[in-house]
């Protein structure tokens, strides 16, 4: 394209033709210096930079990530996101294991092929720039996070467990079943959070977002995902997160009757998170409640893969009426 010709496609799509000069961008190495009003000149389609992404959750401020632009599609004018090539190498800490992870956009652009199509992760593509970048161009999903839907209600946890439950967690059992197909690739997620799970309002599923967290070696190579796994099926059952600080300590009258918890009740890897809801609410069933112990400080057996937690869920799922 011309610049008069960008200049026309930004005016159809946004109503507004730039004053100046348009800075065109096919080398996206320096990417804070790439703001609103840019253009990238990927793979020979052109993209409007209309600012960065932001993340936050669990009522934390949002924040910039300024390698992640929300970019308009001069082709067509459908939104994209386009996440530019940003590696970080840090130590993650979950409990008192210390990992070495970092950001690969090689890694995410790969799953990005591999699960084309399926409607339980992301979508987009990926092409590298002049500088040989991968660049992955990912549809932005109409929806919600995951546990925002959760914090959304307000009612006792019995009447969420009979009205609300069984819908949600078959969704999200059949959001596990696609973290274990890339578990069988031998590909991970990386990145397994609450809200790294959305509700896509377009087709009613919940989708996996954000690949591009990868790790050093460890004893079990999906076992990062295991534990984010867990997480989010805790934070499901329980209607949200349980924390008590002293675990030797009784629940009060009313809750459950006068319900001791031990060291084993709890995560193995946040001690002072619950995971052995049945003592907080009876109405679990055992069968799920035997899958969140697999994740506490008493067990002696674990999942190896999303694939053998699955099968613990599809129990799970017939005791919840869900019908998966």
């Amino acid at each position: 394209m011309t610049e008069n010709e960008i200049k026309d496609r930004i005016e159809e799509y946004t109503r507004r033709r730039p004053p100046g000069r348009v800075r065109v961008f096919e080398d996206t190495s320096a990417f804070m210096s790439i703001t609103a009003g840019d253009v990238l000149l990927l793979g020979g389609r052109y993209f409007l930079v209309q600012g960065e992404e932001t993340e936050g959750r669990f009522g934390l401020e949002e924040q910039p990530k300024f390698w992640v632009k929300r970019a308009t599609d001069l082709a067509d004018g459908s939104r994209k996101l386009v996440k530019l090539s940003f590696h970080e190498t840090f130590t993650l800490r979950i409990g008192g294991l210390a990992l070495e992870c970092y950001r690969s956009p090689e890694k995410e652009a790969r799953i990005l092929d591999l699960t084309r199509g399926d409607s339980l992760f992301m979508q987009g593509s990926w092409v590298a720039d002049t500088a040989g970048n991968p660049v992955r161009i990912l549809d932005r999903i109409t929806g919600t996070p995951f546990y925002a839907q959760v914090n959304a209600l307000d009612l006792p946890h019995a009447a969420y467990f009979s009205d609300v439950l069984p819908g949600l967690f078959c969704r999200v059992v059949e959001a596990v079943s696609g973290i274990a197909r890339l578990h069988a690739l031998g590909e991970i997620h990386g990145d397994i959070r609450n809200d790294h799970l959305y509700l896509d309002r377009e087709t009613g599923s919940f989708r996996w977002i954000d690949f591009d967290y990868a790790y050093g070696p460890t004893e079990n190579p999906y076992g990062v995902d295991l534990f984010g796994l867990g997480n989010v099926l805790l934070f499901l059952t329980g209607m949200g997160f349980h924390n008590l600080a002293d675990i030797t300590a009784c629940l009060p009258p009313g809750a459950a009757g006068e319900v001791c918890l031990s060291r084993e009740d709890f995560s193995l890897f946040f001690p002072h998170r619950v995971m052995n809801l049945k003592k907080i609410f009876p109405h679990v069933p055992e069968s799920l409640n035997q899958v969140l112990m697999r994740f506490s400080a008493g067990s002696t057996a674990f999942y190896e893969n999303a694939g053998e937690l699955l099968e613990d869920l599809s129990t799970a799922s017939r005791d919840l009426g869900c019908g998966v």
